[in-house]
């Protein structure tokens, strides 16, 4: 980096900050680069009860530590791209032809992509006004918890729901952040914040907001959408409904987002038939179809079987009795023993004759352990004369 104590780096930092629309970026604040000490505590805490999603990096003392992912960092700039929260004409579900849903954030093309995008050209003009500048920036994936770093760099609050929550946009942002060896003065902290209101807490599908800013991932719709394995506990099927990947309820119910609704980004847009597609078709898509379709959706990014298994399920949830001769042939040819296990749970909730031939048929043949126990928990329903509640 450029030895240049003359360098007035409170005015670079507004020279960025007013460029920062040019390149793509809605809002940008800038932080210190110390240690995120109390942080530690609360991600330890969260780690001893088993909130932990295992999506996050392993090493908390690298996800509170700037400098073990850039040595000497003085400053990180955190940046904030709003996305869209309405969708024009969306198609809806009718009998027969039900619809599942992915979540604003899997809208348009990849947040990965775009935000990486926008932190290129954010190193990119760095570089060219501090020589030797040194950058290493995140999105998502990253050893930093985003959201902690867009609080300190004034960006926004931390909402109930877990979410940033910034004045201009409510929480439809996406972030991303850049550490440097650059000295930035910092920006001082929103101190706006949610008040007394709990509605994202009470809304809560599965009461995965355990507490103001505390989040039990291991039970949260938007976690659950994106496993692949097994789902065991019936009420967690139930409460997945029709959503695909994640989950916007927290979003939705906040007050701080009503009326926000950003549709400046293009390649953010939805397009309504990928982002709300009808279920059926998507039981038998192969490897390829999957992504000729949805390559370019965030939603992508755990593969096909957990958006299948969810269609499934929602399908079940629908109780779609025209859907029993697919998830049959589902039950009898599929490989995938999370596939059978989804194609059991919903025909049981649908019901019927024939569902319960199916699932007497396969009782006999089923080899894998998980399968066997949806199956044996269908049948018993059956012969008690009830439905899968």
């Amino acid at each position: 980096m450029v030895k240049n104590e003359a360098v007035d780096w409170a005015r670079l930092k507004e020279e960025l900050r007013a460029d920062a629309p040019r390149l793509g970026i809605d809002k940008i604040g800038f932080a210190s680069a110390d240690p995120f000490v109390e942080l530690k505590d609360i991600l330890l805490k969260h780690r001893e009860k088993g909130y932990e999603s295992g999506f996050e990096e392993p090493d908390i003392d690298k996800r509170v530590d700037p400098a073990l992912t850039l040595k000497a960092p003085r400053s990180i700039i955190s940046i904030a791209v709003a996305y869209p929260s309405k969708m024009k004409n969306p198609p809806r579900s009718e009998p027969g032809a039900y619809r599942g849903i992915l979540s604003r954030s899997a809208w348009g093309t990849d947040y990965h992509h775009v935000l990486r995008n926008r932190l290129e050209r954010l190193e990119q003009w760095i570089r060219e006004r501090v020589p030797g500048a040194r950058t290493v920036s995140m999105v998502d994936t990253g050893a930093l918890v985003d959201r902690a770093v867009a609080k300190r760099a004034g960006i926004g609050w931390l909402g109930k729901n877990c979410s940033v929550i910034t004045p201009e946009w409510g929480s439809w942002v996406y972030l991303g952040e850049l550490i440097t060896n650059v000295p930035f003065p910092p920006d001082t902290p929103v101190t706006e914040s949610c008040g007394d209101c709990t509605l994202c807490i009470d809304a809560c599908p599965t009461g995965a907001l355990v507490g103001p800013g505390q989040l039990n991932a291991q039970r949260c719709v938007s976690y659950l959408t994106q496993t692949k394995g097994h789902i065991e506990d019936d009420e967690l099927k139930r409460k997945i409904g029709n959503r695909l990947y994640g989950c916007d309820t927290c979003q939705i119910v906040c007050p701080k987002n009503k009326g926000m609704h950003a549709d400046h980004h293009p390649e953010l847009e939805p397009d309504p038939e990928l982002v709300k597609p009808l279920l059926k078709p998507l039981l038998f898509l192969s490897n390829r179809e999957f992504k000729e379709r949805f390559g370019s959706s965030a939603a992508a990014w755990r593969g096909r079987k957990p958006i299948q298994r969810n269609a499934i399920l929602a399908l079940g949830n629908f109780r779609d009795k025209t859907a029993v001769p697919e998830l049959i042939r589902l039950l009898r040819t599929d490989e995938r023993p999370e596939i059978r296990g989804a194609a059991v749970w919903a025909l049981g909730r649908i019901g019927g004759a024939e569902a319960r031939e199916a699932l007497e048929a396969a009782a006999g043949k089923e080899q894998d352990e998980a399968v066997r126990r949806e199956l044996a928990k269908a049948i018993s329903q059956y012969a008690e004369g009830q439905q899968v509640e």
